[in-house]
């Protein structure tokens, strides 16, 4: 009898059709500004103010995002491809139907943020700051995650797939319906209680078992 892999929600994946975009050709980001059905490609946008920015129908693409502050922007039905940076300030920030390809950020802040049917695919995010942030519907593929904290995170139909977590905090997270089987390199810097939620599969769990034990106080001895 063929075996059947138990059933765990799949996340949703964003719907993304972009229009005919428009370059963008304004002198840089503005605080509040709104951006409909725009191309914002090859700019140099460090250290810019996009503060409370609304992005709907958008593609940046190449952009450098070091420094770039979109605290409480809005991201919506809208693509990042490679953009590149250190210390993106999306905190707070909603990204609802977005596709993130290729991204290379380090020290990210989405402390709070809301990610909503968002693709993540390929690309690396070193220290990504997602404390206390809302992710439903949300796929992680073909990326490497070096020491991303949850913690207190609100985690639900997420997934990791041909995805590298390494050193992932996730204290005080919730997690419901987040997948684990597919993730190509499983570690936690913290919150393994908090995996309750998860689901992994039985070479992660011999993997994780000394964490585990540790977890529980538990001393393994030869």
């Amino acid at each position: 009898m063929a075996s059947t892999r138990p059933s765990v929600p799949r996340p949703q994946l964003p719907q993304l059709s972009l229009p005919d975009l428009t370059p963008y050709e304004g002198p840089g980001l503005e605080p509040d500004g709104d951006h409909d059905t725009e191309s914002l490609t090859g700019l140099d946008l460090s250290h810019a103010d996009g503060g409370g920015s609304t992005f709907l129908d958008c593609a940046l693409r190449q952009c450098d995002l070091t420094g770039t502050r979109l605290k409480r922007a809005r991201l919506i039905d809208s693509a990042l491809e490679g953009v590149t940076g250190v210390g993106t300030d999306l905190a707070d920030a909603e990204l609802r139907d977005v596709e993130l390809t290729g991204a290379r950020l380090g020290g990210a802040q989405l402390h709070g943020a809301r990610l909503t049917r968002v693709h993540v695919r390929g690309g690396k995010l070193d220290v990504l700051n997602l404390r206390q942030a809302t992710l439903v519907d949300v796929t992680f593929e073909g990326c490497v995650l070096v020491e991303p904290d949850f913690g207190g995170a609100r985690l639900e139909r997420v997934s990791f797939r041909d995805c590298a977590l390494r050193g992932a905090d996730l204290s005080a997270a919730r997690l419901r319906d987040v997948d684990l089987r597919d993730a190509a390199e499983l570690g936690f810097a913290g919150g393994v209680d908090r995996l309750s939620g998860a689901v992994i599969g039985t070479g992660q769990l011999m993997d994780l078992a000394p964490a585990f034990a540790a977890q529980l106080g538990v001393r393994v001895l030869d």
